[in-house]
């Protein structure tokens, strides 16, 4: 008797956790990365839970998910990608496959795409034919296009929980105050610059740059180190154009941009273009930016 009863409750106990862990995993959000969890989090509440895929210290340029990642993110209720980035387009094929079912919501959808320098042109030489594959990925950087990539994910989570649509919505209007404060602030600190450009060694700040009338110079060739006499060819560059900004990313090399920061008498500044504080980041920029101008 005993054991038929202790029978009957590992099969209750196995039956509940499995009933859990649908309901957890119906109640998940995925996203790309960490600035992607800022927006979302500020959406839903505590309407679901919201997992970042690429991990804090890692490039989402070069990441690839272990099969145990694939396999979470397929449990949840929906994935946000970023758009352009890294592997997502194959992550979206293979989830496309092994599940249907899930969501999926490009974050990055009508929003104008900045595009790499290399993208093809036709032989006659008149015109550029833009691939998305040349597409710049970091459009979380662009504060001016934040309202609708913001935008694209709520539309995503009504979509998914229509009941709690005016929750959604309310949440959304404070974030759009969010940002309006930070292009605020953005916006006054670089107001005076006496140089618009800065250095940095991989190209992620194009869209705030672009917002902010700015120029950004890539150490990086091409997703490459760069040579002795492109490294040259920078610096002289700097000098020239009174560059007095270098920014260190902290997923990829520092060695150039300490080598481009001390010939032209700065110091490199490490800055997170993929920190969760989203808003507190862009800011941080602007003032290292507007500090070395003072």
């Amino acid at each position: 008797m005993v054991k038929k009863i202790v029978s009957v409750l590992v099969v209750l106990f196995i039956v509940l956790s499995c009933n859990n862990k649908k309901q957890t995993h119906s109640r998940v959000l995925t996203v790309t990365i960490e600035p992607q969890r800022f927006f979302l989090e500020k959406i839903v509440g505590d309407k679901f839970t919201v997992t970042t895929l690429v991990p804090p210290g890692s490039s989402p340029e070069t990441y690839e998910p272990t099969p145990a990642a694939m396999i979470g993110l397929g449990n949840g209720k929906a994935y946000f990608k970023v758009g352009f980035l890294g592997y997502e387009n194959v992550w979206s094929e293979r989830l496309a496959q092994n599940n249907p079912l899930l969501m999926q919501v490009d974050c990055s959808a009508g929003i104008p795409l900045l595009f790499t320098t290399h993208a093809a042109c036709n032989h006659s030489g008149h015109a550029h034919h833009h691939h998305e594959s040349d597409a710049d990925p970091h459009i979380w950087s662009s504060v001016k296009n934040a309202p609708q990539f913001a935008e694209n994910m709520l539309e995503g989570v009504i979509a998914i929980d229509p009941e709690n649509a005016d929750f959604y919505r309310a949440n959304y209007r404070k974030l759009l105050e969010t940002i309006t404060r930070t292009d605020t602030v953005v916006t006054r600190l670089l107001a005076r610059l006496p140089s618009r450009s800065f250095i940095m060694y991989h190209p992620a700040l194009g869209y705030f740059a672009k917002d902010y009338a700015l120029t950004q110079h890539a150490i990086e060739f091409e997703g490459k180190s760069p040579s002795p006499l492109q490294m040259k060819e920078l610096v002289d560059k700097a000098k020239k154009e009174n560059i007095r900004v270098v920014f260190i990313q902290e997923e990829f090399d520092k060695k150039n941009a300490e080598v481009i920061a001390n010939e032209i008498g700065k110091k490199a500044h490490t800055i997170n273009p993929l920190s969760y504080d989203w808003d507190k980041e862009l800011v941080k920029i602007a003032e290292i930016l507007a500090g070395e101008h003072e």
